[in-house]
């Protein structure tokens, strides 16, 4: 079997899951990070905002390296080196002796390794397929829905067995997990298409980075913070973990429904986008009203709400990209699409921390604002991303 052979299958199916394994320890680990959110408060005596940086030097690390090094190195490589990062920072983590070395192991240096997997292995994916792409992607990035579900109670036991160092050693070994991952990657023939990046300047591209930003802003600020929340509506800390996982086992289901549905070729997928950021901005507004009532069962609805619709999304957010730059110029577009939102990464949690535990309620409130307004964005500013690349085609890549 070529490896190249077959756009929508074959070895691309091999890549999909080998993507599925990479998200799973990428955003699935970071989704679980809420659990050790109060303990880091509790053993450095910092303030949330301070603690809050960790995770957005993390996010913002991340979104910046890898593209860049996987077109100058080669995806394979790239990949490899980065599940080395990624393990090694959390391995360090679980040593620290102050919030500046989480800073540095956490933040800097797996956020580096998390940087160096994701574009390149994105990217990848993409190349492989044409008409099944948005289902290749949603199925591929289901795994962070999967290992937050998976994940949540694991960690909140592993946390009670080891502490929190005993569980940040135990993610940094499965970290090293992505390296036979990235080993799965084989060369691919030298393109032949001409590579003007000067597209990526122009408005549609510009505009969607923007809206994407303010996705960035809000996007991991509810997994972050919910243990936190519900913990101080007076839920325990088992019933405030299976509130993630509630989010991440409807996470799942909602971004394989979402690239199964927009490959049906119905609507457009910008379009179904804007509906999907809409949605979940609204559900991450019902947050804090259900809990008003401090009923766990309404809590839950709302979360498994909130992570089917951010869960739709995410799938989306990566398949309009190849619409608007071309799958040629896939690898370039990510580096400048993720340094851009990288800054809104860098705020986003930080921001939230000023909101301490006392004002979860505002917090959510603001963070659904970031959503509905992004939708508004995209919905108004992007009609126009199909008279860019509507004559690319994978051989463009490919030979």
């Amino acid at each position: 079997m070529s490896y190249w052979a077959d756009p929508d299958g074959g070895w691309g199916w091999v890549l999909v899951a080998a993507f599925f394994v990479c998200n799973s320890l990428i955003y699935g680990l970071m989704r679980v990070f809420g659990i050790f959110f109060v303990e880091f408060v509790q053993y450095f005596e910092e303030s949330a905002q301070a603690i809050s940086w960790i995770s957005s030097i993390g996010v913002a690390t991340q979104q910046s390296t890898g593209a860049a090094l996987g077109n100058a190195y080669g995806a394979r490589v790239v990949v490899m080196a980065g599940g080395l990062l990624a393990g090694l920072g959390l391995i360090l983590a679980s040593q620290a002796t102050s919030l500046f070395h989480l800073y540095l192991s956490m933040g800097v240096m797996s956020g580096l390794g998390w940087g160096l997997i994701f574009s390149p292995m994105m990217a990848t994916v993409i190349a492989h397929f044409t008409r099944r792409r948005t289902l290749a992607l949603g199925v591929s990035l289901s795994s962070i829905g999967l290992s937050a579900f998976a994940f949540n109670p694991l960690f909140q036991m592993l946390k009670e067995m080891y502490t929190w160092r005993g569980a940040l050693l135990i993610s940094g070994a499965l970290s090293f997990n992505i390296i036979p991952c990235g080993a799965l990657i084989q060369p691919k023939k030298p393109s032949l298409a001409a590579e003007r990046l000067s597209v990526l300047f122009e408005r549609p591209y510009i505009t969607y980075v923007i809206a994407a930003s303010l996705f960035n802003a809000g996007y991991f600020v509810p997994y972050f913070h919910l243990v936190a929340h519900s913990r101080q509506v007076g839920f325990s800390e088992y019933q405030a973990a299976f509130v993630l996982s509630a989010a991440g086992a409807t996470d799942i289901l909602g971004r394989i429904f979402s690239g199964w549905f927009s490959d049906l070729g119905h609507f457009r997928l910008i379009h179904l986008l804007a509906v999907w950021t809409a949605l979940t901005g609204l559900s991450i507004l019902l947050l804090p009203v259900s809990s008003l009532t401090a009923l766990y069962p309404a809590l839950m609805v709302v979360s498994s709400v909130y992570g089917f619709c951010s869960g739709a999304l995410t799938s989306l957010v990566f398949a309009v990209l190849p619409q608007i730059v071309g799958v040629s110029r896939v690898m370039g577009a990510l580096g400048l699409f993720q340094m851009i939102e990288s800054g809104a990464g860098l705020i986003g949690t930080p921001l939230s921390g000023r909101a301490q535990l006392h004002k979860m309620s505002t917090l959510f409130v603001l963070m659904s604002c970031f959503h509905v307004v992004e939708s508004t964005v995209q919905h108004k500013s992007l009609n126009t991303e199909s008279n860019i690349t509507k004559a690319v085609h994978v051989k463009d890549i490919l030979y």
